[in-house]
């Protein structure tokens, strides 16, 4: 570059060819300030996309699961305690959550698609859907059900002595809670059969 065309860059153009300490210390403090908004500003949206309300503001979920849900021991029940659908199906770690987050990304396209934005197309993708979830669920050892259920915090004799008989049973076949709890919060899908 000549000399004459730097001279033209004015100020900027030198400050980062030699840059004085006034210059490296607003460049520092603007690398802070961008990071931390940065930073900041993704937290912010992993909340907001966190919540019930995100969960339900298309009208697939809304209008479909949601109301299921609504009926089950999950969304209302003696000692008041809910739980929403981040709860379910998004885990607390901050790594876990990210890489669900990106998963998501493939579910935002097919609303995009509308690849389930009817009654009829999300009965028809629904056994494959739950299979999906079902699955992760295995995979992590129902990971977000034991945010709030726990094999060691369980006191079986306070249980129904089916419920005991099952718990004990699970515990000695090394099973998680979704090979027994399919459709615990949703309605089963047409098409499923416990043997598969």
């Amino acid at each position: 570059m000549s000399e004459e065309s730097e001279s033209g860059k004015g100020g900027l153009w030198k400050a980062l060819r030699r840059p004085s300490g006034k210059s490296l210390g607003a460049l520092l403090a603007f690398g802070i300030v961008l990071g931390v908004g940065g930073w900041g500003g993704f937290n912010w949206s992993m909340e907001l996309t966190n919540t019930e309300d995100f969960c339900i503001s298309c009208h697939e979920m809304r209008d479909f699961v949601f109301e299921e849900y609504k009926e089950t021991v999950h969304y209302n029940n003696r000692t008041g305690v809910r739980a929403t659908c981040p709860d379910c199906h998004v885990p607390k770690e901050w790594v876990y959550k990210v890489r669900r987050k990106i998963q998501a990304s493939n579910e935002l396209l097919h609303k995009v698609l509308g690849t389930i934005d009817t009654k009829e197309k999300f009965e028809g993708k629904r056994l494959e859907l739950a299979k999906n979830v079902w699955a992760t669920m295995k995979e992590t050892d129902s990971r977000e059900c034991r945010n709030c259920h726990s094999f060691e915090f369980m006191d079986l004799t306070k249980q129904e002595r089916r419920s005991q008989k099952r718990h004990e049973k699970a515990l000695n076949k090394g099973q998680t809670c979704i090979d027994c709890h399919k459709g615990v919060a949703h309605e089963l899908p047409e098409g499923y059969d416990e043997d598969s």
